[in-house]
């Protein structure tokens, strides 16, 4: 925060636009969704304000994601009810659908008794349970006991109470589908909460993720125990510690683009140059050809080189040492 407080308005924004944009990728893929980054960005910057370069048209069911990940963070001060998350779910699951199952969506799970909420791995009649969640005629009372605790203000660590509230909703586990992404919302509402600010500059989401079979297990190990919940806690705090820590990598990025920009301020590019740098800075998956430059700009290939040979030109752009057979180009380190 302190580092963050010495870069200005403008590079906060950006941080803070990477960060969310992080958080909802690195959530969904911890769940084995794959979202489009520039979908979920362009959502994020339209929300938030933001103006970037080559704005992205979005479906509605990231757009649904992003508008629970922002409610959560830019509304961290607000009481959470079973109306709020209620609605989050609703966000999550525009069509009624989680993949081509249909599902309850905007109220509790309604499973019956003989066919209980679980958590299973494994191929047909080779399946494990790894947890099985409460009946679903518990959940009003469940519910009620969680909120009531989590918008008390008696005197917790806010971080333990992160911690806590993570895993006390995704073992009640109220939901058809969608209940780990909004465990972590929670959590990264009442992370928000804890720095006392909207502003993000570390990516819980993204350190989870990279540890998602570690997550899974202890979350397995602590629910099928004896209500000690403190291997629980030691791990997301040693998670949200290691988060803290790569944000150091997420403020290295921003620096280095705003001095791309601060370096060829009088530089003049074309709007097509501009976007294709935005997204190369914001690291461009996969090798930068002239079809791509073509296809994420709609222009012709002709068009295309003109304008990659032109960076050339200025000393901005060069080919790919790899080869192949297709030429790809890197923006110079100089």
């Amino acid at each position: 925060m302190g580092q963050m407080e010495k870069t200005g308005f403008a590079l906060q924004t950006e941080a803070t636009l990477q960060t969310l944009t992080l958080d909802v990728l690195k959530s969904s893929e911890i769940e084995g969704e794959l979202l489009d980054a520039e979908q979920v960005r362009s959502s994020i910057a339209k929300r938030l304000g933001i103006e970037i370069a080559g704005l992205t048209n979005t479906d509605r069911h990231v757009e649904g994601i992003v508008e629970m990940m922002l409610d959560a963070t830019q509304h961290f001060q607000e009481p959470l009810s079973n109306e709020r998350i209620v609605g989050w779910h609703s966000s999550l699951f525009p069509t009624g659908r989680s993949g081509m199952h249909k599902i309850v969506v905007g109220a509790w799970r309604d499973n019956l008794p003989n066919d209980p909420m679980q958590v299973v791995s494994g191929a047909m009649g080779k399946k494990k349970v790894h947890y099985e969640a409460p009946p679903s005629e518990l959940l009003d009372d469940e519910m009620e006991k969680l909120l009531s605790w989590l918008n008390s203000t008696e005197n917790i660590d806010p971080l333990m109470k992160a911690a806590i509230a993570h895993l006390w909703f995704i073992t009640i586990h109220p939901f058809d589908d969608g209940n780990g992404r909004i465990a972590r919302a929670i959590a990264d509402m009442l992370l928000a909460r804890a720095d006392g600010t909207a502003k993000r500059f570390y990516s819980m989401s993204t350190q989870i993720r990279k540890e998602r079979n570690a997550y899974y297990d202890v979350l397995e190990q602590t629910q099928k125990g004896n209500l000690d919940i403190t291997v629980w806690l030691e791990w997301f705090l040693q998670c949200l510690n290691k988060a803290l820590h790569a944000s150091e990598e997420i403020l290295s990025s921003v620096l280095t683009k705003a001095a791309f920009w601060k370096r060829h301020e009088k530089t003049i590019f074309n709007q097509r140059q501009i976007v294709m740098l935005g997204k190369l800075l914001d690291g461009f998956e996969g090798m930068l050809t002239s079809s791509k430059w073509a296809q994420i700009t709609r222009t012709s290939q002709d068009t295309a080189l003109r304008d990659i040979q032109d960076l050339i030109s200025k000393n901005i752009l060069v080919k790919d040492d790899a080869g192949g057979r297709s030429t790809g180009y890197k923006i110079t380190t100089q």
